[in-house]
């Protein structure tokens, strides 16, 4: 369990890092663009952000069924 904890905290810190993901749609782009180069990092960054809670949530799910289903033999 700890190990995939330090997986998802490492993760969050690369996504968080890493600037050049491109995350927006096309209306976000268009604001983005109109708001600057420092806002337009932030948006970028927060929408990748708010993207990570529902992977994380699946990931964890999908991890304990597939944990759970592992020891039961057919």
């Amino acid at each position: 369990m700890k190990k995939l904890f330090y997986i998802t905290v490492l993760f969050f810190i690369v996504l968080l890092v890493w600037s050049n993901a491109g995350a927006q749609c096309s209306v976000c782009t268009k604001t983005a663009l109109q708001l600057g180069e420092k806002p337009a990092t932030g948006l970028n960054r927060a929408i990748l952000y708010l993207m990570l809670a529902p992977f994380t949530i699946v990931g964890f799910i999908g991890y304990r069924l597939w944990r759970g289903n592992k020891g039961v033999k057919e």
